[in-house]
């Protein structure tokens, strides 16, 4: 047991840091900025235990129900990066709403704890207890502005309907368990002795609770609401981070246990990719809210990253894992802009605020031409080289529908990001913002942008990164 805690340095790391943060709220008066700060220097401290690990080795720990290897320490890395910058680029906006407390990046910490004990998890019972860690701090963060009732609102919808998945969820994991003895990943690919109904109706079940944590179609329903009710900070984390960890275990679940039962689910994971790719082109279309425009988008996208999953290939893992890393830049440079749209302490969010925004805000325009231009997929942006190698993959083994869905879906997208950079560039302008933006705000739209703009000059090196990555 003591040498299985030496791997496990980072998750240990945090929830002390956690409890530290809790006691220091508590025991010090005004300390929310200092507990706010060293959120982020312990998950800075957190991202370096991780890189001290041993990359090429994968070990297994607490009788294999605990994997780490270079899988699981790239998806952590993108976790913890992810809630560096959300936190980095939100402190001046909860400092408006007056929800700047200590509460906020505790319960930001316990989610992406939560998230990293499911990254790693090679058992039923380990990745639920992640899952729920996970869940339950982002039902509160959802609430988190008491003071507007869109936002109780939204957290009480995704308390509700997240418990219904997780109930479904569970219900597949007991039905998986009765049908190979073991909750163990391992164990339950060496007991598969022959496919019957029972594994069949299992792996359904947790497949539908995975996909209404990446708001997959037709498990979406929570996610405009959930989106536009919540603080604007915290539909950043829910746009980016949690998206992570559930696509990990998607990869686990079906490439570790159930590889032999491809035929079985592989139908599913088509049928989420499909539906989410149309309906999350065209739901955006007639929006006029930007976040609820960036929950059908987020929709959208997640498509695109089943699609790579579907394939049944190392190379469609490979390709979904580049997809859904460059989707995080382009939605961390996307909030980014979004939190500057501020007049006089208020935060606008219609589509229709952008009226001529680059009149005033030339820079700040020019760097939501170019997100919005690589989340349509147009060359030579990120999102193109994204898509592309997604496109490679599916084409490969042959799946012509799929790509042809997603070539589509991807033409109906590009309509209503055009439609932004017209009402941003040619409509009438409105008054000016205001131009007090923090300085991490500024980084993380910055960094953000010249990754999205620069990244055709080594597109390689992503991908030498991510071929390291051999599930099958």
């Amino acid at each position: 047991m003591i040498d299985n805690l030496n791997f496990i340095y980072p998750e240990v790391f945090i929830s002390l840091s956690i409890m530290f943060l809790l006691l220091l709220g508590v025991f010090k008066k005004n300390s929310t900025s200092l507990v706010y700060n060293l959120s982020i220097i312990f998950l800075i401290f957190t991202l370096a235990l991780i890189f001290n690990y041993p990359q090429e080795s994968n070990i297994n720990l607490f009788n294999d129900s605990y994997e780490i290897n270079f899988f699981s320490s790239f998806m952590k890395i993108l976790t913890i990066s992810s809630g560096i910058f959300v936190l980095i680029a939100s402190s001046k906006y909860l400092k408006i709403f007056k929800i700047f407390q200590i509460e906020y990046s505790i319960l930001l910490l316990s989610s992406i704890l939560g998230m990293m004990v499911m990254i790693s998890s090679n058992d039923l019972i380990v990745f639920y207890i992640g899952l729920e860690l996970q869940s339950l701090s982002l039902y509160v963060l959802a609430s988190f502005n008491r003071d507007q009732i869109k936002s109780s609102e939204s957290g009480l919808k995704y308390f509700i309907l997240s418990a219904l998945s997780s109930g479904l969820l569970l219900y597949g994991c007991s039905l998986i368990y009765g049908y190979t003895g073991s909750t163990n990943f391992i164990i339950i690919s060496e007991n598969i002795g022959f496919v019957n109904y029972g594994l069949t109706f299992g792996i359904v079940f947790i497949l539908v609770g995975l996909a209404f944590k990446i708001s997959a179609v037709p498990f979406h329903m929570w996610a405009p609401d959930v989106y536009e009710g919540s603080p604007t900070s915290v539909t950043l984390f829910f746009a980016v981070v949690p998206k992570i960890a559930a696509l990990t275990v998607f990869i686990r679940f079906l490439y570790v246990p159930f590889i032999n039962m491809i035929d079985q689910w592989q139908i599913i994971i088509i049928f989420l990719s499909i539906a989410s790719m149309i309906f999350g082109a065209l739901a955006a279309i007639g929006q006029k809210n930007l976040k609820r425009l960036v929950a059908y988008s987020s929709i959208g996208h997640m498509g695109f990253a089943l699609a790579g999953l579907s394939t049944g290939t190392n190379e469609g893992i490979q390709s979904s894992i580049i997809y859904i890393s460059i989707y995080i830049v382009m939605n961390l440079g996307l909030f980014s802009c979004l939190f500057m749209l501020k007049r006089n302490d208020k935060y606008y969010e219609n589509i229709d605020d952008l009226s001529g925004f680059s009149k005033n805000h030339p820079l700040i325009s020019l760097s939501l031409l170019i997100i919005l231009f690589s989340l349509a997929g147009i060359p030579p942006m990120a999102g193109f080289f994204a898509k592309f190698y997604l496109f490679k993959a599916i084409i490969q083994e042959h799946m012509y529908f799929l790509a042809i869905t997603g070539l589509l879906s991807t033409v109906i997208s590009a309509f209503y990001y055009l439609r932004i950079i017209k009402i941003i560039y040619f409509d009438q302008e409105k008054e000016k913002y205001d131009s007090d933006y923090n300085i991490g705000l500024k980084i993380t739209l910055s960094l953000s942008t010249l990754l999205i703009l620069l990244y055709f000059i080594y597109p390689s090196r992503l991908v030498e990164i991510v071929s390291r990555i051999n599930i099958i």
